[in-house]
C-alpha cells in the first residue's frame, strides 16, 4: 500500500466525504433520490466490492509474517474468489456490502497512518476510524440497516439539509486539520526525532 502522510489522507478524506453533500444542500430532492437508490444500485456494488477485494489482496501481499508466506498464493485465490463470487451470487444490497468492506479497510489505513503523528488531533481520525469499523461490521451483518438509515435521514427536506450540512462541515474540518495541524506535526517530526537523538547523546557524554 502507498505510504500516506496523515495530512494528505485527511485532505483526501475531507474532499471525498464533504463535497458530495453540497448537492444535498443545493438540491435536497435529487440528493435524497440518489441516496435511496444506492443500496440496490448494482453497478456501485460491483465497483465497491472489486475495489475492496483488490485492496484486501494488497494487504495480504504486504503482510510480512513469515508463517503466512507459504499460504499467500492460496489466500490470493481464496479472497479473490470470495470477492468475485459475491458480485455474481450475492447481488442483493451488494452496494452496501461492498461499502461495508471498504469501511473496514479504510479504517485500518486511517489508524495506521495516524498512529505515530504527535498531536492529540489525530484522535479525530482514529475515532472516526473506529466508527467506520462498527458501521462496517453492522452493515456486513445487516446490510438493510443502511437502507433504513437512508430512508430516515431523507424523510424530509429539513432533515436532509441538516445532515448534509453536518457531513459537509466535518469534511471541511478534515481538510483544515490536514492543511494545518497534521501537516505541521508531520513536518516537525524529523526535527523532534533529531533533537531527541542529540539529547540522548548528550546524556551519554555527561555520564562518560
Amino acid at each position: 500500500m502507498p505510504d500516506f502522510k496523515l495530512w494528505t489522507l485527511s485532505i483526501l478524506l475531507g474532499l471525498i466525504f464533504g463535497l458530495p453533500h453540497i448537492y444535498g444542500l443545493l438540491n435536497p430532492t435529487g440528493y435524497a433520490s440518489a441516496l435511496r437508490k444506492f443500496p440496490r444500485y448494482t453497478p456501485a456494488g460491483y465497483f465497491l466490492m472489486l475495489l475492496a477485494t483488490l485492496w484486501f489482496l494488497a494487504y495480504v501481499k504486504d503482510e510480512s509474517i513469515s508463517d503466512f508466506s507459504a499460504f499467500k498464493p492460496f489466500l490470493y485465490v481464496l479472497f479473490a474468489g470470495v470477492g468475485v463470487g459475491a458480485c455474481l451470487f450475492v447481488k442483493d444490497l451488494l452496494a452496501v456490502r461492498g461499502l461495508a468492506v471498504v469501511f473496514l479497510l479504510l479504517s485500518k489505513l486511517m489508524v495506521d497512518t495516524a498512529r505515530w503523528v504527535q498531536t492529540e488531533w489525530r484522535l479525530v481520525i482514529v475515532t472516526w476510524a473506529y466508527v467506520l469499523v462498527i458501521a462496517g461490521m453492522w452493515f456486513t451483518i445487516s446490510p438493510w440497516r443502511l437502507r433504513d438509515l437512508i430512508n430516515w435521514s431523507t424523510a424530509n427536506e429539513q432533515r436532509i439539509r441538516l445532515l448534509a450540512g453536518i457531513r459537509f462541515g466535518f469534511g471541511i474540518l478534515l481538510i483544515i486539520l490536514g492543511v494545518t495541524v497534521y501537516r505541521h506535526a508531520e513536518q516537525n517530526a524529523p526535527e523532534r526525532g533529531a533533537s531527541a537523538s542529540l539529547s540522548e547523546q548528550g546524556g551519554k557524554a555527561r555520564l562518560l
